[in-house]
């Protein structure tokens, strides 16, 4: 603008100069010394420019316009007027480029602003990006490059370029054979932009030349059958058609042959990449194929317990056939191995059989419920496979009964099987034979509707071709299962034998096109099975199968063709009608579960909110860790509790026997040395018979206690009542498996006998505890006594007036007895423990003198009361005369008429009572809990393989609700 507003000034011009014309560069620079029309564009200098590669590329030379120039100069004041000039050119400049500045300034920070701030997102770019410029030096990497001369050599010539499009413009124009050329190019490439060079494009020539031929061929055969009145011209269409249906036919076998070539080769590749997976070149682990996995669901749908009615929709493809119509055969071809039991004419298919075949590096069978695996490549593992398929469809078939509904589910991996889920069903039948239950017709119906009612299942009707099309049941079975043959495919068996036998080759045709019988299917197949040989191999069926079409008349008339045939076609329409349903159907499934689930979802949340879904097995988990942790709480018992428990527990086992066998008759002698004699006789014998088992019973029945507390015991709010009957169950069932040492008696023989041995009290503190020991003893025994005796006599007179009860006669009868024998014991302090006959004699006379008839049994047996009760309160009597007979017990008893050796008796029983407790305490701890904290886990790991016992103690609304959940 500025140069612009200079050159227009009508000062010292004699006319203006085209400046608008000049380039941009030289309307800043143009100057009278510089007549030179040539310029050149200086280098732009920015800092990006440092980064560049091409920054010393030259720049376009521009060619300017000759320009003459013809300034006059003014001859007064011409050097002020310059100076003005210049000095209003600085201020213009000045000011414009303060004003630029500015305007630069603001538009810079409005776009400063606009951008998003970018440090949030530099952790995107690595960080050795942005230290390059300190390990990289870019000065010296743009020396570096070449320079841009050498640059501009390595750049095209694009007048040559130029001479060639011309010479391609001469060579494409209309009528050139470049024309014909580029249009026969350009058709091919728009018709398919996917064709390869090799097979696979020789493939594609082939079909589109069996297309060609077909439409020939059929637009002949209109043309004849229009008819013509030229007999000639008849017979020239008729060779022509018969010409064409031969090239036709031979293109076809061409295109088979190399499409099995080419599906031969991919076999091969597959099997190779397969293998080196197998053996873990690739160091990973291989996934379940995604056939594998939808057999496994429909493995875990047939068991589901449809509680909700959910029914599983899932597609399967059924094998339907009349009895020997060649349905198993037919299988084995696609499955590619001999695998299913053979007879001539009998029934081998007894149950259903689904079959999974998936691809696989090695051709392998194994059952679902077996980890064994069937090579089929040898034959003595085929025969074991056969044999094993027949033992458990005998298995299966109940008693009475000729075929069963259980399904046998067996996978097969091979290189080069199409994956798909098959159904093999016992074949229909028309008449039931001998040797047949009753209802097998009627059951072979129920099976094959059951499969065939589901909407998604895919029915392979298998037709045999050599007998009469009238005698098939199968057809009108299919019929009514599928009246709109959208999911049927209809397959003719023995094409072979047909084609001998049927006098008009067109009614296999008929056949074929779904023309002669009623039902309606999605494609046809013929197929030849062998040559009724059982020793045949797949290799020799698919030999002969191959030639037999080859040679046939059928496919050289056209009356099937080349995609119709051969069980390889078969496997491959089947294999995709049953992928295409599976993706129509299996989001359907899903949203059906889904449905399903929400339902009960739904229940779980609203009965139990808090509560985590947790189903059968998984709630067995839990139970377990919770038993093991109540074994383990075993070993944190202190040994005080042990012991004391022991010693409680044994003392009231043996107390009885120790009162009534050894105290009692020892303390009917009269002197001491008889007493001790007696009783060191009575605990010898005791503790070789009885003491030790006794103490093993005892210490078994607190460790079965303990256990049981811990076991039933509630945790508070933690506890869930919905395991009880599963630690009842472990608890009884580990107490049934334990056993105890069994040395652990002879031990505790020595141990307690020993004890017993021992009468040395060391101290005043233990003859102390001894005499407490005894007095609360012969306290209980007594506080018994009386109880028993109250019982005899009846209430006393405070009980009859207080609560107004009396007495029975016979209470009244003992009570008259109990009286006149407390009289016989006042008399003879000293009486002995048994009454003799006279005194028996004696107090029946002055009963009866009173009126009180009584038997001598009765009388015996109140005086064993009446003298017992005397008995104890006379041995507590003697224990507190003992309190201070610890210096006389020091001294033997010498010079003193005190006796204690009964004190002397309790200690050594509580004694011998508190080394047994130590004993058994020290085994339990050491021996019988980690021996039944293993029979616990055994009895658990039990209870985990046996689904029965787990489903009948774990049961309720809340695990069924969870089990459907899971499922």
């Amino acid at each position: 603008v500025i140069c612009r507003s200079l050159a227009n000034s009508s000062y010292g011009i004699k006319r203006k100069s085209p400046l608008q014309n000049l380039h941009l560069v030289s309307r800043s620079i143009h100057h009278p010394y510089h007549p030179s029309p040539k310029f050149q564009r200086p280098p732009l200098r920015i800092s990006i420019q440092l980064f560049s590669s091409l920054n010393r590329l030259p720049l376009h030379k521009t060619k300017l316009l000759n320009v003459k120039y013809g300034y006059q100069f003014h001859r007064n004041f011409w050097l002020a007027r310059l100076a003005s000039r210049l000095l209003k050119l600085r201020y213009l400049i000045l000011g414009s480029a303060v004003g630029g500045g500015y305007t630069a300034k603001k538009t810079y920070d409005q776009w400063k602003d606009m951008m998003p701030d970018l440090d949030e997102y530099k952790w995107i770019v690595p960080d050795f990006i942005w230290e390059l410029d300190e390990h990289i030096d870019f000065e010296k990497l743009i020396k570096a490059l070449p320079d841009a001369d050498d640059l501009a050599r390595l750049l095209p010539d694009f007048d040559k370029i130029g001479e060639s499009f011309t010479s391609l413009k001469g060579f494409f124009s209309p009528g050139s054979p470049g024309e014909t050329a580029l249009r026969a190019t350009d058709q091919g490439y728009d018709s398919d932009k996917q064709y390869k060079k090799g097979l696979l494009g020789e493939l594609i020539l082939l079909q589109q030349q069996i297309q060609q031929h077909e439409e020939e061929a059929r637009r002949a055969a209109g043309q004849y059958n229009m008819g013509s009145s030229q007999q000639k011209r008849k017979v020239s269409d008729k060779e022509k058609i018969d010409q064409l249906q031969e090239e036709l036919l031979r293109t076809q076998l061409k295109y088979q042959r190399m499409l099995e070539r080419l599906e031969k080769e991919n076999k091969e590749l597959r099997k190779l990449v397969l293998q080196r997976d197998d053996k873990g070149i690739h160091q990973r682990k291989l996934k379940k194929s995604l056939i594998d996995m939808y057999s496994e669901v429909l493995d875990i749908l047939s068991d589901y317990d449809a509680s909700y009615n959910t029914q599983d929709h899932l597609p399967r493809v059924v094998v339907v056939g009349d009895q020997s119509a060649g349905k198993t055969s037919v299988l084995e071809m696609i499955a590619q191995a001999r695998i299913f039991p053979r007879g001539s004419g009998e029934m081998m298919t007894r149950s259903p059989v689904k079959v999974t075949l998936s691809e696989g590096p090695h051709h392998v069978a194994l059952f679902k419920d077996s980890s064994r695996e069937f090579d089929l490549t040898k034959e003595e593992d085929l025969a074991a496979l056969r044999n094993e398929i027949e033992i458990r469809m005998r298995n299966s078939v109940k008693e009475g009964c000729t075929v069963s509904t259980e399904t046998i589910s067996l996978s097969v991996k091979g290189p080069g099987l199409q994956r798909m889920v098959l159904v093999d069903l016992p074949g229909v039948i028309s008449t039931v034979t001998s040797g047949m239950a009753p209802d097998t017709k009627e059951t072979i119906f129920s099976i094959s509707k059951a499969y065939m009612q589901n909407p998604n299942a895919i029915i392979l009707c298998i037709q045999d071709g050599s007998v009469d099309a009238e005698r098939s049941i199968v057809t009108d079975l299919v019929s009514q299962m599928d009246p709109q043959g959208k999911r049927t495919i209809f397959v003719l068996t023995k094409v072979d034998l047909a084609e001998k036998n049927v006098a008009s080759p067109s009614r296999i045709q008929q056949i074929i096109e779904g023309k002669l019988f009623p039902m309606k299917a999605l494609g046809y197949f013929a197929v030849v099975t062998g040559k009724g040989n059982s020793s045949e191999s797949i290799e020799s069926i698919k030999e002969y199968e191959e030639e037999f079409f080859q040679n046939s008349k059928l496919l050289k008339t056209c009356m099937l063709k080349a995609h119709q045939v051969t069980t390889k076609n078969l496997s491959l329409a089947v294999s995709d009608c049953f992928w295409k349903m599976v993706r129509e159907s299996v989001e359907q499934q899903a949203d059906a579960f889904k449905a399903t689930r929400f339902n009960l979802e739904t229940e779980w949340k609203n009965n139990y909110p808090r509560l985590r879904e947790l189903d059968r097995n998984e709630l067995f988990e839990k139970a377990k860790n919770e038993i093991l942790d109540e074994v383990i709480s075993l070993t944190q018992v202190t040994p005080k509790h042990w012991e004391e428990i022991l010693q409680k527990t044994l003392w009231e086992r043996v107390s009885t026997h120790v009162i009534e066998n050894i105290y009692l008759p020892a303390a009917q002698t009269m002197n001491s040395g008889t007493f001790n004699t007696t009783v060191d006789i009575k605990l010898k014998q005791w503790t070789d018979k009885q003491l030790p088992n006794k103490a093993v019973e005892v210490a078994w029945e607190t460790l079965q206690e303990e256990f049981s507390r811990f076991m039933t015991e509630q945790k508070g709010k933690e506890h869930d009542d919905i395991f009880d009957k599963l630690k009842q169950a472990v608890k009884e069932e580990t107490i049934k498996r334990h056993k105890w040492n069994e040395r652990a008696e002879d031990s505790l023989r020595v141990i307690q006998h020993n004890a017993l041995e021992d009468r040395s009290i060391s101290d005043k503190q233990q003859w102390d505890a001894a005499i407490h020991f005894m007095e609360e003893t012969l306290q209980s025994r007594l506080k018994d006594t009386e109880s028993v005796i109250e019982d005899m006599v009846g209430p006393d007179w405070l009980k009859r007036w207080l609560y107004w009860i009396g007495r029975t006669k016979e209470q009244n009868i003992r009570n008259e007895t109990k009286n006149e024998l407390e009289k016989l014991i006042k008399c003879n302090e000293e009486h002995a423990a048994y009454l003799a006959n006279d005194e028996v004699t004696t107090v029946r006379k002055n009963l009866e003198a009173r009126g009180v008839t009584v038997d001598p049994c009765l009388i015996k047996d109140t005086w064993h009361q009446i003298y017992r009760r005397y008995f104890l309160k006379t041995a507590l009597n003697h224990c507190n005369l003992c309190r201070r007979g610890f210096y006389y017990y020091q001294r033997h008893f010498v010079d003193s008429e005190l006796e204690c050796n009964d004190i002397v008796l309790f200690w050594r029983i509580q004694r011998m009572l508190a080394i047994t407790a130590n004993t058994l305490r020290q085994q339990l701890t050491n021996t019988e809990v980690r021996r039944l904290e293993k029979n616990v886990k055994e009895v658990l790991e039990d209870f985990a393989e046996d689904n029965e016992k787990k489903v009948k103690l774990l049961t309720g609304k809340r695990v069924q609700l969870a089990e459907d959940l899971s499922k």
